[in-house]
């Protein structure tokens, strides 16, 4: 309960920070993103603007040609009402009129003055015949003065309003004379407004807090500056921080529930047991295995052992069933082989009649990998076929045909086979004379039984005879006192015997100082002696001489 307590604790710290975390990030992003967009704001208004000053000159242009073609009389009342209409419906131009060596005429603002206004000095003429005047005023009056064109006799004078900006930024608008802005005076342009209306090229910079941009019109003789704010351009995009903070929070909220679901599942047992199996983490031990006539090892089980980085030891048969479970009980297996072999090498070559056996489960013999790779596994060390003893269950043995293809495949390979459990499944001679097998290996629970009332017991005589019948080897497993080991017969049978009166599983090292042989391996830490060890397996232990092997 504490540890499940500690685990939601955890997972809610770590979902906590990396909410705050995502919100952060997604303002900061946000605060980052809303510069470019204020920028791309600017630009874009600059653009109305240069499509404003397009669309003017279009209808400057359009005027012009009309009053060229003009069936009324010059500055007849017919004339001023036309141009009236046609100045007053357009969104671009702000008067119309006629001029005469540089003196206004008239004008649809001002009608026919009695007295002639401006004294206007023409501009260089361009492309077309057409002339631009940046100081046109119809109606006497100073302070208004605007840009205009003339073609002949006939002007058209801009309007000076810009288009409105958008709201969401509050844009600061000022308006330069070209001439000033650009260095040089509007009619000495290269442009010609019959064909375009730009002089220079919309910019957007930063100056110091401000984000500034710029447009130039040869038409218009003006520069139009828009400048904005940076803390009025974050704010103006609150909706784009408001998102992207929203945005990184629930991003971090999955960031931190997938973090805490990656953390739990590495935590699972068959996760940290399969990493551990690819970091070759498990470590081996060797149970003897002893002749019960000579009293002599003749062999090792090498068994698999997993602590976890908890320092939790898991029974070999847990863990084993968890791999068979989550499919990887093939890298178990070739783990447990390659490593053996490695460490018994020397062994084989100094005691060619040492017997090394090893567990192979029931998915091993029905994986089509598993031929070839234990194979490739005896090569690769040098190691024979024979010296290997391979132990298969009852149930896997009789379950699947896959299975026993194997098993028959292994013994034409030169592998000894012996049926582990031994009685506890599908005994039956049938299929032991099917698989041709060396051994058996009679369970410990058979064992257990001797000196008792159970029923069991009445069955090992039976075991007995039947392998003594089909000459078959016989280890029993689980002998823990020297009854046990005195109950079996050796007479004109192969009796074996493994279990804590010999010796617990022990490191590699440990069993080669118990087998009295030097092989030039890393010293591996002892285990500690099995309590209740009988003087003479004690003697046998730690005598001068070499065991001999049967």
């Amino acid at each position: 309960m504490q540890e499940q307590q500690e685990n939601v604790l955890a997972t809610r710290a770590t979902v906590t920070a990396t909410l705050v975390l995502g919100a952060v990030t997604g303002f900061l992003l946000g605060c980052a993103i809303a510069i470019p967009l204020a920028e791309s704001h600017l630009k874009t208004y600059l653009e109305r603007v240069a499509v404003q000053d397009d669309a003017s000159l279009t209808d400057a242009r359009a005027l012009l040609e009309t009053m060229q073609h003009s069936a009324s009389p010059a500055c007849s009342e017919t004339e001023l009402s036309n141009l009236r209409d046609l100045v007053f419906h357009s969104d671009y131009l702000k008067d119309a009129g006629r001029i005469q060596r540089g003196k206004i005429e008239c004008s649809a603002s001002a009608g026919r003055p009695a007295r002639s206004i401006g004294d206007f000095k023409a501009g260089q003429a361009q492309a077309g015949g057409t002339v631009l005047d940046g100081n046109l005023t119809p109606i006497r009056d100073e302070s208004l003065k605007r840009t205009g064109i003339q073609r002949g006799n006939a002007f058209v004078v801009f309007s000076s309003h810009l288009p409105e900006p958008d709201s969401r930024l509050p844009l600061r608008l000022t308006i330069y004379p070209y001439q000033e802005q650009a260095g040089t005076t509007a009619t000495s342009s290269a442009g010609s407004p019959e064909t375009s209306s730009d002089q220079a090229a919309d910019e957007v910079e930063r100056r110091g807090d401000t984000i500034v941009a710029s447009h130039c019109s040869t038409v218009m003789s003006r520069c139009v500056l828009a400048s904005v704010g940076v803390d009025d351009a974050r704010r103006g995009e609150l909706l784009v921080i408001s998102s992207t903070t929203l945005a990184g929070g629930i991003a971090g909220v999955f960031i931190g529930i997938a973090l805490c679901s990656l953390h739990r599942r590495s935590l699972a047992p068959d996760r940290q047991l399969k990493n551990a199996v690819a970091r070759d983490q498990l470590q081996l031990a060797y149970q003897p295995i002893v002749n019960l006539a000579s009293g002599e090892i003749s062999g090792a089980e090498a068994l698999a052992r997993w602590t976890r980085p908890d320092g939790v030891s898991v029974g070999p048969s847990e863990f084993i069933k968890m791999a068979e479970d989550n499919g990887f009980m093939g890298s178990i297996t070739n783990l447990v082989l390659r490593r053996a072999l490695k460490e018994f090498g020397e062994v084989f070559k100094k005691l060619p009649e040492f017997r090394l056996n090893v567990n192979v489960a029931a998915s091993d013999l029905m994986d089509p990998k598993f031929l070839p790779m234990i194979e490739a596994v005896v090569q690769e060390y040098h190691v024979r076929p024979s010296s290997l003893t391979l132990e298969v269950t009852e149930t896997s043995a009789a379950n699947q045909e896959d299975a026993l293809e194997s098993i028959r495949l292994l013994r034409r390979m030169g592998f000894g086979i012996s049926i582990d459990d031994f009685g506890t499944g599908y005994s039956n001679l049938s299929y032991l004379l099917y698989l041709s097998v060396d051994s058996i290996k009679i369970d410990k629970a058979f064992t257990r039984a001797i000196g008792t009332d159970a029923v069991t017991v009445g069955i090992l005589p039976q075991i007995i005879a039947m392998a003594r019948t089909m000459n078959l080897a016989v280890v029993v497993e689980g002998i823990e006192s020297p009854t046990q080991a005195d109950y079996f017969s050796t007479d004109n049978l192969k009796i074996f015997g493994q279990g804590w009166l010999y010796g617990r599983p022990m490191p590699a090292g440990e069993f080669f100082s118990l087998l009295g042989v030097t092989v030039d391996q890393p010293s591996i830490a002892a285990i500690p002696e099995a309590a209740g060890v009988p003087s003479r397996w004690r003697q046998l232990r730690h005598g001068a001489g070499t065991a001999t092997v049967q």
